[in-house]
């Protein structure tokens, strides 16, 4: 079986690329699972429901979220009302939404759900690695195998969740940084692991954002507004194979165009 997993979808031209490819690669592919990280999607800033809807009607399952899952204003109550989107598992158990999807192919379940980090991060969160742990307890036999996607800005506290995890989970694939890193591989006990799967939406940019303003951020410190970029958009994927006993069995990184 297969899942791709979407690098965080960056305002209009990254929902735009998710749009056009996403069809297209499943169905060339053979993708069983498309699951997409959408915290970005609305100007570079969280998501609303309205994109939710948009995003899983391009070919998504399941979108999940991350440490800007509240910048739209509303979106915490929108978030009880969409089966299909998740918000990271460690907030604090009283926030809204919830903190994991498992979606069915051919009698195969797949748990997946995000976990924060906690090193260089604003938003509160608990242990990622106790919430994991205690997720995974709590649904046991209610899943044949996992995609957990950790959120973080340290890349040690990424590798470090890949190795808690190895063997009990099908991947550990990172996100938040928006810059892909060259290290794909299958752990010892065979889980998928990458870092960071990178952005989808503009890469000539910083981050997504127009460069010349960040830039003149860096040089005089004087405020700016970041509009999100429109230059070589790109769709960032990691697509991992796995057996239906959920481990992986191989991992690869695209970075997809349009002809």
């Amino acid at each position: 079986m297969k899942l791709l997993f979407i690098g965080d979808i960056v305002g209009k031209p990254g929902r735009g690329i998710v749009s056009a490819l996403v069809p297209k690669v499943r169905a060339e592919r053979g993708i069983d699972f498309v699951i997409a990280n959408g915290e970005n999607a609305a100007a570079g800033a969280g998501i609303t429901g309205s994109l939710c809807s948009a995003i899983l009607a391009a070919g998504v399952d399941v979108i999940t979220l991350g440490d800007h899952v509240w910048d739209q204003k509303g979106f915490e109550h929108e978030i009880t009302t969409l089966e299909r989107v998740c918000r990271p598992a460690n907030l604090p158990a009283g926030c809204p939404g919830r903190d994991h999807v498992i979606v069915e192919k051919d009698g195969f379940r797949l748990l997946v759900f995000t976990v924060l980090g906690r090193s260089f991060m604003g938003l509160k969160a608990e242990c990622p690695f106790l919430g994991a742990d205690a997720l995974l307890k709590r649904l046991a036999g209610q899943f044949d195998g996992a995609l957990v996607e950790i959120h973080a800005e340290a890349t040690s506290e990424k590798q470090a969740m890949g190795w808690h995890l190895d063997g009990r989970v099908t991947a550990v694939l990172g996100t938040h940084t928006h810059v892909a890193t060259a290290d794909t591989s299958l752990l010892r006990k065979q889980t998928a692991f990458m870092c960071d799967v990178g952005m989808t939406g503009p890469h000539e940019s910083v981050l997504g954002r127009e460069i010349e303003p960040v830039v003149g951020r860096f040089l005089d410190g004087m405020p700016r507004r970041f509009e999100v970029a429109t230059g070589d958009n790109r769709l960032s994927v990691a697509v991992v194979e796995f057996a239906k006993t959920g481990r992986a069995e191989r991992i690869e990184w695209l970075s997809l165009k349009l002809p």
